[in-house]
């Protein structure tokens, strides 16, 4: 997604990041700048993502956005000089994430694609509509989903909002660490739909918290950025064929 309408490792008590000790040792006032930092850096890449939205720059919007959401994640987390989450290319992190990401894409996507095709035969339009290809640019929109939108994406949502959040509640106490898992989940799938709702300005995008919440687990699950960047770029060509299909 470059921020539009489309579908689109954590499994242990630390950060993902940094270790334990680390985050029990930091400072209460060092934390809630933390809360500070994301708020402010995430309001001013939605707020450049939407300025750029309403000029239509067309001819850079491809590039500059997906800039602006890698430069937002890597920017202010190089100055904390805290450590970025790993993207995973190494040969262990490819293989879980693509065994992840194969097994979930063999669930969700027939699920998906019931979904929708229960909805279009009832005469209901398609809940998220894709930004497709125009003819003849489907390969340079295969690689801009994966290489720009997905990446973009996945970078700042879990590599940067995500990851801060985990380590600001990886001070807290829990009775379960279910719980605090559920919670990052959740508050990471909130923002990336709040996300679409402000830069496209309509209410259905709220529907991007489904995905949101599958991406954030996969990171969760996998600790490194390549599970959910692979499947956010999966799901977002599977999704625009179904639409195709079902038109």
């Amino acid at each position: 997604m470059k921020l539009q309408c489309s579908q689109s490792g954590l499994a242990g008590s630390a950060s993902i990041a940094e270790p334990a000790s680390s985050l029990v040792a930091a400072q209460p006032a060092r934390r809630w700048w933390l809360v500070i930092e994301t708020a402010l850096v995430t309001i001013a890449a939605l707020a450049a993502i939407k300025v750029l939205n309403v000029q239509r720059a067309q001819a850079m919007r491809w590039v500059l956005i997906p800039g602006i959401l890698v430069g937002a994640a890597l920017i202010p987390t190089w100055m904390a000089r805290r450590e970025f989450p790993r993207i995973g290319l190494n040969r262990n992190d490819a293989k879980l994430a693509l065994a992840t990401v194969g097994w979930v894409s063999a669930v969700v996507f027939p699920v998906v694609f019931l979904g929708l095709w229960i909805l279009t035969r009832m005469g209901q339009p398609l809940p998220l509509q894709p930004a497709l290809a125009r003819q003849h640019d489907w390969a340079a929109w295969l690689v801009y989903q994966f290489l720009y939108v997905a990446v973009g994406e996945e970078v700042f949502f879990r590599g940067y909002v995500q990851a801060n959040m985990t380590r600001f509640l990886g001070h807290r106490r829990w009775q379960s660490e279910a719980i605090r898992q559920a919670l990052v989940l959740s508050l990471s799938a909130a923002c990336f739909a709040a996300a679409h709702v402000i830069v496209q300005g309509r209410m259905v995008s709220l529907l991007t918290f489904l995905p949101g919440l599958l991406l954030a687990w996969l990171f969760l699950r996998t600790r490194s950025l390549l599970a959910p960047i692979l499947f956010h770029g999966l799901a977002n060509v599977t999704y625009g064929i179904m639409a195709l299909t079902l038109a």
